[in-house]
């Protein structure tokens, strides 16, 4: 899953996509370098970011969205937010699949809007909100308190109409987490898989990977990420959500290779 965030103030590439028609051409790059799916983001939920009105998200990205179906891109795209006023909007536009870090919280609607729209939904853990999660997060036993959270949560939105099968769940690194918290997340995802849903999982250019290599700008992280994406793909993630996609794309070819040796011929043929 590619990032693409169309928002002036992202963490790692705030306002290098508010124009549409560099998104628009900075989905082809991400689809020619082997993204399967675009995350699509109208609202920065960076450590101290402030909630952004929905017609503002509305205006940042349904012109992305409609573009990068206007190109015909064989890819799906999602969008990122917790609002169910923008999910419909950017479903209308062409997005297919609603990525939620409030897990249905912020907008009880969201999982009505799931369901009644049949889309799969994305089920984030976050302890507080963008602007104070990182306040001195602390938690007894976060996987544990995760892992509780997210079967609630997944418990919820089957019982407004979501299927099964359209639950996905994202531990939500770096989302109300020390470093400590996160990697013990990290270290728990084969727990955190065998929860019954697919899970997504972002590490990509995040703080706690600067802290660990020394790499205080988040462009800089790429060796960061790719082991931890690694490492996500190794122990059950479905889907990782990253910023350089055709880097990360090697690295989860190599990986499932060898997961799997039978299937590195199919892996390299569909290269």
């Amino acid at each position: 899953m590619g990032v693409l965030n169309v928002t002036p103030d992202s963490f790692s590439d705030g306002g290098r996509y508010a124009d549409p028609t560099i998104a628009i051409a900075t989905a082809a790059q991400m689809v020619t370098d082997g993204a399967d799916l675009i995350d699509i983001g109208g609202e920065s939920t960076r450590p101290g970011s402030q909630p952004v009105p929905a017609a503002e998200q509305i205006r940042r990205v349904t012109p992305v969205i409609a573009g990068i179906m206007a190109a015909g891109l064989p890819v799906t795209l999602s969008i990122d937010t917790t609002r169910a006023e923008v999910g419909q909007a950017a479903l209308d536009a062409g997005a297919t699949v609603l990525n939620d870090i409030s897990a249905g919280l912020d907008d009880p609607q969201m999982l009505h809007l799931a369901a009644k729209r049949r889309v799969p939904i994305v089920l984030m853990h976050m302890k507080g909100t963008p602007a104070d999660m990182q306040a001195s997060p602390s938690y007894s036993d976060v996987v544990a308190e995760v892992s509780q959270f997210l079967l609630a949560r997944a418990t919820a939105a089957i019982h407004a109409g979501v299927p099964v099968e359209h639950v996905l769940l994202d531990p939500g690194i770096g989302f109300g987490k020390t470093m400590t918290h996160n990697l013990q997340l990290l270290a728990a995802l084969p727990r955190l898989a065998a929860l019954g849903h697919p899970l997504l999982v972002g590490t990509s250019r995040k703080k706690f990977i600067g802290t660990l290599t020394g790499d205080d700008h988040p462009a800089d992280r790429v060796f960061g990420t790719a082991a931890s994406v690694g490492w996500a793909i190794a122990n059950g993630a479905a889907v990782v959500r990253v910023h350089d996609v055709g880097a990360m794309v090697k690295v989860v070819r190599v990986v499932r290779a060898i997961l799997d040796p039978a299937q590195a011929d199919q892996i390299v043929d569909n290269r």
